[in-house]
């Protein structure tokens, strides 16, 4: 075939991208990862399922101007489709930062998103929204309009006088997915521009202390009323502290189960405080007030702030399916190996019959498993899941390692800890980034019940879910050649069943 010259140059840098990637051990095979450009902040945004796909947009930084949301589209949560990016920068809002999305009845799909313009731009920063009739072409073609849908007038920060006359500083950044109840549109607005200005000093007013969300209404979608706060953070409690603000924020019901299921009376917050991660409220939906009532919370990230930013749809079975962003532990990634922004696996949840949450990874991913091996020991893998079923008596330790050198000097592993009653992962890599690495979250075995562990392994991610109740995501980076996997059994611990599977690659580079 002759090339034209530029279509030549084209092909041989396609080529050799797509080459350079498929040779980086580090790139997962079947996690999201960043198609080109600087996924970081690498955020999943705008989840919504439409004639028979789910739909996410992801934020990365485009070498060609700004922020932007790129696009894919699924059947199955597993082989993604990659569209035209849905929303690029314009004059009015400079850059795409983080939203969410909504499915109107008439079939029409709306992104929310934080228009987030450089202060000496001189435009403001404020919340805009884009919509899509495009059903023909799987939603590629969107509309912005052409005012912001929540005006700022500082940086994220609205200054109004509200409905008992008092002046009161509102969040206007990072909106959360829209929902429709008896003929108005919601959506909240996340806080960490109004935690910054007014709540950081000794001497701040607790209104503005801590997460918390303000709620807006609008009938039309494009003339919108500041209503409240949707929920603040009650200065008694012990589940965050003042430092913390809620951004990203996915409110949706949950179902009874993994599998699905009419929505139960609990609400689920899912957010980020942008220095401690991912966390979520579950809670009752006053609908006749249009406040939410927190009555338990929990953490998806507890060393430091690497599990962020969730994303959130409900599927056509009525399940709750989250992604999350894995932060990079290397420094500059992109610019040093070509590439970076990585999501966890879809992640089922659902409420427990003891009210706390259910965790775990979407069936789907069962599609990939290739090649079994019947005992854990013994396996190398970079590319694989593993299962481990244990009984752990009082003082055990049981887990799965992996990353495993042949004498044993660099390792990662998840542990069950029963005496301290916690998740482990635990991670020695000499001279990798970084070289220790040690999160712990609470979890504790019920009387007579059996560990099941599952180790998912791609690359620089590994996650870990443990009885669909508690969940580790890390990035990790090995050296190469260190690929053994290993049971860790210490003290009282019976292995009952373990597995391999080595899992089939999704992502073309």
């Amino acid at each position: 075939m002759n090339c034209e010259p530029n279509m030549k140059q084209w092909l041989e840098g396609a080529r050799a991208l797509r080459e350079r990637l498929l040779s980086d051990h580090a790139r997962p095979r079947y996690h999201f990862a960043c198609p080109e450009d600087d996924g970081t902040p690498g955020d999943p945004n705008g989840a919504f399922y439409a004639d028979g796909r789910y739909h996410l947009m992801f934020l990365y930084h485009c070498c060609s101007d700004s922020f932007r949301y790129g696009h894919l589209s699924s059947p199955d949560l597993i082989h993604w489709e990659r569209h035209p990016d849905a929303l690029i920068p314009d004059s009015l809002d400079g850059g795409i930062f983080s939203g969410g999305a909504f499915l109107d009845d008439d079939g029409t799909a709306y992104l929310s998103y934080w228009a987030l313009a450089e202060e000496r731009s001189g435009r403001q920063s404020g919340i805009r929204l884009a919509y899509s009739r495009d059903r023909q072409n799987r939603y590629e073609k969107w509309e912005k309009f052409p005012e912001e849908a929540v005006e700022a007038t500082a940086f994220g920060v609205r200054t109004v006088v509200d409905r008992d006359g008092v002046l009161r500083h509102l969040a206007a950044a990072d909106p959360s997915n829209i929902w429709k109840k008896d003929g108005y549109y919601y959506m909240q607005a996340g806080n960490l521009p109004l935690l910054d200005a007014f709540g950081r000093q000794p001497d701040s007013d607790p209104y503005y202390r801590g997460d918390a969300t303000d709620l807006y209404r609008s009938q039309d979608l494009r003339s919108w009323e500041y209503l409240h706060r949707f929920y603040s953070r009650r200065a008694d409690n012990a589940w965050t502290d003042e430092t913390e603000d809620d951004m990203c924020p996915s409110f949706l019901p949950l179902p009874p189960a993994a599998e699905g299921g009419a929505p139960t009376d609990r609400w689920l917050q899912l957010f980020i405080s942008h220095n401690k991660g991912c966390q979520y409220y579950i809670g009752r939906y006053d609908r006749e007030n249009d406040r939410f009532l927190p009555e338990r919370h929990g953490r998806m990230s507890w060393l430091d702030n690497h599990y962020f930013a969730p994303e959130a749809v409900i599927a056509p079975d009525g399940r709750q399916i989250m992604w999350a962003w894995i932060k990079e532990n290397r420094e500059r990634e992109a610019e040093r190996f070509g590439w970076s922004g990585v999501y966890g696996v879809p992640r089922s949840l659902w409420l427990n019959e003891d009210g706390t949450l259910g965790i775990a990874p979407v069936e789907e991913l069962k599609r990939l498993r290739c090649r079994a091996y019947g005992q854990i020991d013994g396996v190398s893998s970079r590319c694989c899941e593993a299962e481990l079923i244990a009984e752990v008596g009082k003082g055990g330790r049981a887990g799965i390692t992996f990353y495993r050198s042949e004498d044993g000097s660099a390792f990662s592993r998840f542990l069950y800890d029963e005496e301290a009653g916690e998740l482990i992962y635990e991670s020695h890599q000499p001279g990798s980034e970084p070289e220790k690495d040690v999160e712990r979250a609470p979890f504790r075995l019920k009387e007579g019940e059996p560990l099941r562990m599952t180790v998912l392994i791609d690359g620089s991610v590994a996650e870990a879910f443990v009885n669909r109740r508690q969940a580790i995501g890390r990035r990790v980076y090995p050296m190469r050649g260190n690929e053994a996997l290993a049971i860790t059994a210490e003290g009282k611990v019976r292995v009952l069943e373990q597995k391999v599977w080595e899992m089939a690659p999704v992502n073309p580079y």
